[in-house]
């Protein structure tokens, strides 16, 4: 069963001959069959895509009805009769490529709804489409080819480069875009940063924050995640970079290239990642710490310290993986030998 036509409409059929050549796949079959969609494995049906990858999903590959699977060559045996492979090195990958031409991103409608409001010295791209409620600030500047969704907002002065999309309640202010921006469901891009100095007597007083945000191409903000703008210089997501929903980015952080960043991780001001560090859910990041390129930070780590290139660290607080599964390891051994000091056994 494939995606619901009522949300997702495929733009199939399409030949088996253009998915394999889409995919970078070895075709084995009729290139002349046609294919409606694409669909997961075990739901996939005879004029569907599936695809496989991982051994514990060997037993759904055997029984799976779909009329064709992308497996790898290591694969290409359990491949049920009257199912075609379509033999790559990297099964998902193609899998995504070809979802793609079934499922485009939708592409913009242009024209600016009767309900929108946009400032007469804006400057709007052709073929760009501003949807309903949606707001654009004086003298901002949205690139061709753009979609502004319902209640979209873009703030006085801001940029936003071609090919990008603000999905519904999305909004950025003080910020300059590159292109193919996406902006998910009540982003939040260019808040004031969480910046104060606090008096003998305990008031809180507000250090103004006359910083920016800087986005790079293709930059994808997650549902409900927020990114401050600078105290004073600018807050940076590399081009590529990635954050999932409920991400907080302190003022002043820095990314480099292609970084993900996962659901609810809180990355504090000052802090700098390198190209393609990852950043598992819930993890924590402290203020004014560099971490490397390639660096991993496991699910809920607490990290303090700089973090070397190439790193994968786990724990709070957060210490190279290997380190901490030795700690634990260590532990469980003492918390079972005082178990054995308790009923009189032996350690």
């Amino acid at each position: 069963m494939g995606a619901d036509p009522r949300f997702f409409p495929a733009r199939g059929p399409l030949s088996l001959a253009a998915i394999a050549e889409a995919a970078g796949a070895r075709l084995s079959g009729d290139g002349t069959r046609e294919f409606v969609d694409v669909a997961p494995l075990p739901l996939a049906g005879p004029a569907e895509i599936a695809f496989h990858e991982g051994r514990r999903n060997t037993a759904a590959l055997r029984e799976t009805r779909a009329g064709a699977v992308l497996v790898a060559p290591s694969a290409e045996a359990d491949v049920p009769a009257g199912c075609i492979a379509l033999v790559c090195d990297a099964p998902q990958l193609a899998f995504a490529r070809i979802a793609a031409l079934f499922h485009p991103r939708p592409a913009p409608v242009p024209g600016i709804h009767p309900t929108a409001w946009v400032a007469p010295d804006a400057r709007i791209g052709e073929g760009t489409e501003i949807g309903a409620f949606a707001f654009v600030g004086a003298a901002a500047e949205v690139g061709p080819g753009c979609i502004l969704g319902p209640h979209a907002s873009i703030g006085a002065g801001c940029v936003l480069g071609p090919g990008s999309v603000l999905h519904a309640h999305a909004s950025m202010a003080h910020c300059i875009a590159g292109a193919r921006i996406v902006l998910h469901q009540g982003a939040r891009i260019g808040n004031e940063g969480f910046g104060f100095v606090t008096t003998p007597m305990g008031e809180h007083v507000t250090v103004p924050q006359i910083g920016r945000v800087i986005l790079g191409d293709g930059v994808e903000v997650g549902a409900n995640s927020c990114v401050d703008r600078g105290a004073g210089g600018d807050t940076v997501l590399g081009p590529g970079t990635r954050l999932d929903n409920l991400v907080q980015i302190g003022h002043n952080v820095k990314t480099g290239r292609g970084c993900v960043i996962v659901a609810q991780v809180g990355i504090a001001g000052s802090t700098e990642l390198e190209d393609y560090v990852v950043v598992a859910a819930q993890a924590g990041l402290t203020g004014h710490i560099k971490v490397g390129a390639k660096s991993r930070i496991g699910a809920q780590s607490g990290v303090m310290n700089d973090v070397p290139p190439g790193t994968d660290i786990v724990g709070s607080p957060a210490w190279p993986a290997r380190e901490t599964l030795k700690a634990f390891a260590w532990l469980r051994r003492q918390v079972a030998a005082k178990g054995n000091d308790r009923t009189g056994g032996t350690p």
